[in-house]
């Protein structure tokens, strides 16, 4: 099944998009920043948000680990 149609493959991969996003900014602030705005300007938003909302962030991919590995 794909993460379209499974609920909690979207928000893995929501998850996992957010915290990609905010260490390659990290690493390479410049990559994210000249694309703030149009289709690529997704990536950039999900930095700030990975930055901005960081605690909240991590103890939601602490619950999704722990969701994933004793769920079914």
């Amino acid at each position: 099944m794909s993460a379209i149609f499974n609920f909690q493959s979207l928000l893995t991969v929501i998850l996992l998009l957010i915290c990609t996003c905010a260490y390659i900014r990290a690493l390479a602030p410049s990559l994210l920043d000249k694309n703030k705005t149009g289709f690529l300007g997704i990536f950039w938003k999900c930095a700030r948000i990975g930055e901005r909302k960081s605690p909240y962030v991590a103890f939601c991919c602490i619950i999704m680990a722990f969701t994933i590995l004793f769920s079914e």
